[in-house]
């Protein structure tokens, strides 16, 4: 379940039972080279990308204002310390190479805007109804379009107060001018979701932002009916009774209330803003197959039972957009396995058009009293590894953003590095279409970088762009662009001009630049012309082979072959795999602090090593990457692109510590400054 009050009010903790026993938390002179590329992103999909640099890739942080969680971190700050807060947030979002906040804006049946429907929210400025002094949900939108980060608007549908005292609400709240809208339960106030014009309200009071701010989602999360509490069940039984004809059971009549609200919202956005996504993150698990022959492997909760959450149906209906469940579980969990749940939703969502978001537990990595597995720094990043054997998982979420900012443990560090390596464009929606690509009409190089302007395409609607950087200056091979590796950054759309500046090109580098365009749901166009910016001493490349003298260094347990033809230069290293500290390093020097794209090379034979695995010491710490060597030998092939610094050492390792069997082999690499 959303973590939010239970961190930071625990008398309101559920109990541990219910939640699986799991603690809730606390100038050269630039020349076209090549004419506008004519090859869609669908007609890439026969190139071979890098795994660990994903092009597309949702990568979200949940900002919560509920008990000033993430922001305002007070309330009754001024304006301007609330305003520089929030800027904070999405430039750690953008440090961390996210393109996506999840901001809440309606905590409490209150708003972050001025609605003409609920008050103010007591959040701002410590009392309910109290003027900040701005429109924080125009400050919030444009702050993010800014850095070209989608909004995701977080609604509760239903919670009123953390009290049961409707006379602490303002005076003109809804709960108070209607009495009977209400219900006490628990220790909290909610708004009743049987009675049908709750249901309308809750809807009118959302759509009114929908309608007047440039949202890109409306977003809830798993509060619907409350959780299971002590004292009783909750106390709609009258409401049942007038509300409820036609239904046998009363969980069947609260479920069809939650469908009602989901599917009349969804038609709603739809209506009024058909690129406006409608997502929901529930709790972690739908049904357990011990219940339902169509539920997950696990024994917790159900959300199906326990709020009336009948997620899966919303998924099979096509009601939603995307779904984001919270697994906040580790790998291995006895009663709710992360495996088993990523491959339980990848399953739920095949065959829709609804996306699968996971909901990540950063608040858990690192922090005390959490189970053993949360203090292992791998434990987060091995859940985007795992990740990636569901090609159905576009992304993740994570609660949130002062956990990604605290980086306990060096978990959000590590998983950054081993995930988020470059800029990704947001996955593709349904609906829309590519607009035409760009003109990029100079690429000059200054004191500051390069800098790039473009023109936008003469149809379509172009929301935003994607700008790409190539070493070198020869033709433009479509699959360059196929993943993030040559992906620099991203620009949201204003007027009919665009501008970026790549700070971080190198003085000495030649380079070709080239420009997308991308719709409202993230279709991207062909590519712009590209522009080639020439470099004062040439790229930097440097070939390691295992014969470069001072350049490789291998025990005796490596031997030595020139059976394959397909080696680079006279022969090969190769070892048997063992579970022992025994790699073979390519070492070399590296001028500059910078992006390098590293590429190996081996002779391939079906009874090489599966999954070699190849230790890149980048300057962020080790990254380990695999390599099938049973196929794709004889050529470069691009391991990766990462960051070093600058000097001597050690750069690439062939490890020997693998459980599948065949040889490893080290032959040679290829270092390219970018």
């Amino acid at each position: 379940m959303r973590v939010d009050f239970h961190r930071s009010l625990p008398g309101l903790a559920l109990v541990a039972a219910l939640t699986l026993g799991a603690a809730l938390p606390t100038a050269a002179s630039p020349s076209p080279t090549t004419p506008p590329g004519t090859v869609p992103v669908a007609a890439q999909a026969a190139c071979v990308t890098d795994p660990a640099t994903p092009k597309r890739q949702f990568r979200g942080m949940w900002i919560a204002s509920v008990a000033n969680i993430d922001w305002p971190s007070r309330t009754g700050l001024t304006a301007a310390a609330q305003q520089a807060e929030y800027r904070g947030w999405l430039d750690l979002a953008k440090q961390r190479r996210m393109n996506a906040v999840v901001v809440q804006v309606r905590p409490a049946a209150d708003a972050f805007w001025p609605s003409t429907y609920e008050p103010w929210s007591q959040w701002l400025t410590g009392t309910q109804g109290g003027n900040p002094g701005y429109d924080p949900m125009a400050f919030m939108v444009a702050e993010a379009h800014a850095r070209d980060l989608e909004f995701h608007a977080w609604f509760n549908p239903y919670r009123v107060a953390t009290h049961t005292d409707l006379t602490k609400l303002a005076a003109s709240h809804p709960a108070r001018t209607n009495p009977g809208w209400a219900v006490a339960y628990n220790g909290q106030l909610y708004y009743n979701p049987g009675i049908p014009a709750v249901r309308a309200f809750v809807q009118t009071a959302m759509m009114d932002a929908v309608s007047r701010y440039d949202i890109d989602a409306v977003h809830w999360d798993d509060y619907f009916y409350p959780y299971p509490g002590s004292g009783g069940g909750f106390p709609d039984q009258a409401t049942y009774a007038q509300y409820g004809a036609g239904f046998s059971t009363i969980a069947d009549w609260r479920r069809n209330n939650v469908n009602l609200l989901v599917q009349e919202m969804s038609a709603k956005i739809r209506a009024a803003k058909p690129w406006v996504k409608l997502g929901v993150s529930p709790f972690g698990i739908w049904r357990n197959a011990g219940t339902d022959p169509l539920g997950s492997r696990t024994t917790g909760l159900q959300s199906y039972d326990a709020i009336y959450a009948d997620t899966r149906r919303w998924v099979k209906q096509g009601w939603i957009d995307y779904i984001a469940p919270q697994i906040y579980w580790q790998i291995g969990h006895p009663a709710a396995d992360y495996a088993e749940l990523v491959r339980w939703w990848s399953e739920t969502v095949n065959g829709t058009t609804v996306q699968l978001l996971v909901g990540q537990a950063t608040y858990r990595a690192g922090a005390s009293g959490q189970d053993a597995a949360w203090q292992d720094p791998a434990e987060l990043t091995d859940h985007l590894t795992l990740n990636r054997a569901y090609p159905r998982i576009l992304g993740d979420i994570h609660f949130s953003a002062k956990d990604v900012r605290a980086d306990r443990i060096g978990a959000v560090s590590r998983l950054t590095t081993d995930h988020y390596r470059r800029p990704a464009l947001a996955p593709a929606g349904v609906g829309g279409a590519a607009p035409a690509a760009p003109n990029l009409t100079s690429a000059v190089r200054g004191t500051g970088g390069v800098t790039l302007n473009w023109q936008r395409g003469t149809a379509g609607s172009t929301a935003s762009y994607a700008v790409y950087r190539l070493p070198g200056d020869g033709s433009v091979d479509p699959c360059d662009l196929a993943d993030a590796r040559n992906l620099l950054g991203t620009a949201r759309a204003a007027g009919s001009t665009g501008t970026f500046t790549d700070a971080t090109a190198a003085a000495g580098s030649t380079y070709r630049y080239l420009v997308t365009a991308l719709d409202r749901l993230h279709h991207e166009s062909p590519a712009s012309n590209a522009r080639v910016v020439t470099g004062t001493g040439g790229t930097f490349s440097v070939i390691v082979d295992n014969t470069t003298t001072g350049g490789f260094t291998a025990a005796a347990t490596w031997g030595t072959s020139s059976y394959l033809t397909t080696r680079y230069g006279t022969n090969y290293r190769f070892a048997e795999p063992q579970a022992v500290s025994d790699p073979a390093w390519f070492s070399a020097t590296l001028p500059a602090a910078g992006s390098y794209r590293v590429e190996v090379w081996y002779p391939a034979d079906p009874g090489y090593n599966s999954a070699t695995p190849h230790l890149v010491a980048t300057a962020n710490g080790t990254v380990t990457a695999s390599v099938d060597q049973r196929s794709g030998g004889g050529q470069w092939r691009v391991l990766g692109t990462y960051d070093f610094a600058a000097g001597t050492r050690q750069v690439v390792g062939v490890s020997r510590w693998t459980s599948t069997t065949g040889y490893v082999v080290a032959d040679a690499v290829r270092i390219t400054r970018l």
